[in-house]
C-alpha cells in the first residue's frame, strides 16, 4: 500500500471519527446545524452570483445569510403567531365537538370515539404553547447558531468540498459529484420550489375560504399554507377536516365545496402554477419517493426528517443509478 493511499484512509478516518465525536457532542443543537447546511446549499449560487456582481466575498455571504433568516422569519412567525393568538379558540372548538360520531356503514351504525383524540389534542396545544413560552431563550440561541453556521458555510463555501476531493482517490471523483448533483437538486426543491409553492397557496386558499364562509380565513390559509409541505396529502387533509366539521354542524352544501375546491384549487393549483416555472432536470424528486422519505424521516428523526428523509432517499436512488450505470457498462464491454 502506498503511503499516499494509508494517508488517506487515515484522514479518512479521522474525518469520520471527528464528525461522530462532534455530533455526539453537539447533539441537542445537530438540527440547527443540520438545516444551516442545507440552507448553505441553496443559497450557495446566489452568494456566487453577488460574488460575480463585485461584492466582496464577506458581505456576499452575509446578505445570503440575512436573506435566509428573513426568510425564516418570515414563514414562521406567521404561523406561531396565528397559532398562539388562536389557541384558546381552537382548544374551545376541539371542546365543542362531540364524543362519538356515529358512522353507517351497510346498515350498521359504527360509534367513533373522538372525545379522547380532541382531550389529547387540546393538551398537545397547551403544553406546546407553555413549552414555546418557557424555551423561548433556547431558540434564540438556536437561530443564533443558524446564522453563524450558515455565514461560515457561505464564507469558506469549497472547504469540505476540497477536504472530500483530497481524502477521496481521483477514480472516485465523478461518484463524488454525482451525489453532489443530486443533493443539490434535491435541496433545491424541497426548498425552493416547496416554499415558493405554499407563498402562492395563500391568496389562493385565502380566496377560496372566504367564497364559502369560513370564518377566520386568514388562519385557515396559513395553515393551507404549511400543509403544502406534507407529501401527497397537503391542503387535501384539511378540506378533508373541514367538510367534516361542516356536516357535524349541518352544512353539507359548505362541506361539498370545500372537498372538492379544497384539493383541486388549493392543493393542485399552486403547485401546477410553479412547479413548471422552478422545476429542471437537477431538482426532479418524485412524489412517491418524496412522500417515503418525509413520512420516513419524521417517524424516525423527528423534525429534521422534513429535510433529511427525501434527502437520504435521494441519495439512495442516485447510488442505485450509478451502480445500474456501471453494470450496463461493464456488460456493454464484456
Amino acid at each position: 500500500m502506498s503511503s499516499l493511499r494509508r494517508r488517506r484512509r487515515v484522514l479518512a478516518g479521522l474525518l469520520i471519527a471527528a464528525g461522530v465525536l462532534a455530533a455526539a457532542v453537539l447533539w441537542n443543537v445537530v438540527e440547527t446545524v443540520f438545516f444551516a447546511v442545507t440552507v448553505a446549499y441553496v443559497l450557495y449560487p446566489v452568494r456566487q452570483r453577488l460574488v460575480g456582481r463585485g461584492v466582496p466575498r464577506r458581505l456576499a455571504s452575509g446578505l445570503a445569510t440575512t436573506a435566509a433568516l428573513v426568510a425564516v422569519v418570515v414563514l414562521v412567525a406567521p404561523i406561531a403567531l396565528t397559532l398562539f393568538r388562536r389557541r384558546e379558540a381552537i382548544v374551545a372548538f376541539l371542546n365543542g365537538l362531540p364524543e362519538e360520531i356515529p358512522l353507517e356503514l351497510f346498515g350498521f351504525v359504527v360509534p367513533i370515539d373522538i372525545g379522547s383524540l380532541t382531550e389529547a389534542a387540546a393538551a398537545l396545544l397547551r403544553s406546546l404553547a407553555i413549552s414555546v413560552a418557557a424555551d423561548a431563550i433556547f431558540i434564540v440561541l438556536q437561530l443564533t447558531l443558524f446564522v453563524l453556521v450558515l455565514y461560515g458555510l457561505l464564507l469558506r463555501p469549497r472547504a469540505i468540498g476540497h477536504a472530500t476531493f483530497r481524502i477521496v482517490p481521483p477514480e472516485y471523483h465523478d461518484i463524488i459529484e454525482a451525489l453532489q448533483r443530486r443533493i443539490t437538486g434535491t435541496l433545491y426543491a424541497l426548498y425552493v420550489i416547496q416554499a415558493a409553492t405554499a407563498v402562492v397557496t395563500f391568496p389562493i386558499a385565502l380566496a377560496v375560504f372566504y367564497v364559502l364562509g369560513y370564518p377566520d380565513v386568514v388562519e385557515l390559509a396559513v395553515v393551507a399554507s404549511l400543509l403544502q409541505f406534507f407529501p401527497i396529502a397537503g391542503p387535501g387533509m384539511l378540506a378533508v377536516g373541514l367538510a367534516g366539521y361542516d356536516v357535524l354542524i349541518g352544512l353539507p352544501q359548505r362541506a361539498a365545496g370545500v372537498i372538492v375546491l379544497g384539493p383541486l384549487v388549493i392543493g393542485l393549483l399552486p403547485d401546477v402554477l410553479v412547479r413548471p416555472q422552478l422545476a429542471s432536470s437537477r431538482a426532479h424528486l418524485p412524489a412517491s419517493l418524496y412522500f417515503v422519505g418525509f413520512v420516513g424521516g419524521v417517524l424516525t428523526v423527528g423534525v429534521i426528517g422534513i429535510i433529511a428523509g427525501p434527502l437520504v432517499v435521494a441519495v439512495l436512488v442516485e447510488v442505485v443509478d450509478l451502480l445500474s450505470e456501471r453494470t450496463s457498462m461493464q456488460a456493454r464491454i464484456g
